[in-house]
């Protein structure tokens, strides 16, 4: 019998209309369109607008396109894991919103809060359902509407941060496609430099939190740079050493689109070079978890069975990780 790998077999994503441009920030915050692509690599970023409008909102179009792609009912979907930072509400779970919304009525599900490397965690969790051969359909989704989040009078963080959401199906393989390892990290200290102060039980909403503006994300961008500069780099060498990879070996990079010269060194940490990289950050900016999945969505054409890619992610927590996977289609 052959080893069981959870492969992904399908992909799609989702970014709303609005375009909010670097030009557009200009007069909101002392900023410009330079010093934003020089030290980001972002030129714009999607917004998700309109009344009532929440996370799963952007989830419904990815995932009810992926099961089109796929030719599968949502009924046929057995778990949901939903990776997000910006859940519709703190309970139920937007996984649960999201099956309502699109008749995953077998599915049970779950959210996940690993902040930027979301996707990557719940890939590696998904894929252990998949393994174990207790599932047969895993749907992993990350997405975020960080513009609920963000305080766009803080030139700090709303130059970063956009709306956006992708999916993916994890299925059973046996033919040595589908995740093969990942890597994954934390570190909790990190918690002070990359946080939301208030919205929690530590600091619930009063009328004080709300006029100190503590409910939007807070970053102490310079040290999160340097964490992130050097983990994500790390960690992607890592993975790599662990399953005997050389740069050669490595069709694509699929890094979390935080800050181009974080994929930049991540990418020259591993030896790869800038044609392997999968980059769209300065289209949709940071949308968090979405970063990823969006780029699998993008670059799905491209890829061909059995490519290696390598994922690196780090994000709030902190939190960090990598996974080597083989295309499956």
């Amino acid at each position: 019998m052959h080893k069981i790998h959870a492969a992904i077999t399908a992909v799609h994503g989702y970014v709303p209309d609005y375009v909010l441009t670097n030009h557009e920030l200009e007069k909101l915050v002392d900023t410009n369109d330079e010093w934003i692509t020089t030290r980001t690599g972002i030129k714009e970023r999607r917004i998700l607008k309109g009344e009532g409008l929440a996370t799963s909102d952007l989830a419904v179009p990815a995932v009810k396109t992926l099961l089109e792609k796929r030719g599968i009912g949502a009924d046929e979907i057995d778990l949901i894991i939903f990776c997000t930072t910006t859940p519709d509400m703190p309970f139920p779970a937007t996984a649960n919103i999201l099956a309502d919304k699109i008749g995953a009525k077998n599915a049970w599900g779950y959210d996940l809060q690993a902040a930027c490397s979301g996707f990557v965690y719940g890939l590696s969790t998904g894929a252990s359902f998949i393994e174990s051969g207790r599932h047969k359909k895993v749907l992993v989704v990350g997405g975020d509407k960080m513009s609920s989040i963000i305080d766009y009078n803080d030139r700090a963080t709303c130059i970063i941060f956009g709306d956006g959401c992708g999916a993916a199906l994890l299925e059973p393989n046996e033919e040595g496609y589908g995740i093969m390892d990942s890597v994954l990290k934390s570190d909790g200290s990190g918690r002070e430099f990359l946080h939301m102060k208030a919205g929690g039980s530590l600091r619930p909403a009063t009328h004080e939190t709300v006029s100190a503006r503590e409910h939007y994300a807070y970053q102490e961008g310079k040290t999160v740079f340097k964490f992130a500069v050097t983990n994500m780099a790390d960690v992607a060498a890592e993975i790599m050493q662990r399953n005997c990879l050389v740069a050669d070996d490595i069709a694509w990079l699929v890094p979390h689109q935080a800050n181009k010269r974080i994929i930049d060194a991540t990418a020259s940490r591993m030896g790869i070079s800038d044609d392997k990289v999968v980059v769209n950050i300065e289209r949709y900016g940071n949308t968090t978890n979405g970063t990823i999945p969006l780029c699998l969505w993008e670059w799905e054409n491209k890829f061909k069975k059995g490519d290696n890619i390598v994922l690196a992610a780090f994000g709030g927590g902190f939190t960090w990780g990598s996974m080597y996977l083989r295309w499956a289609y």
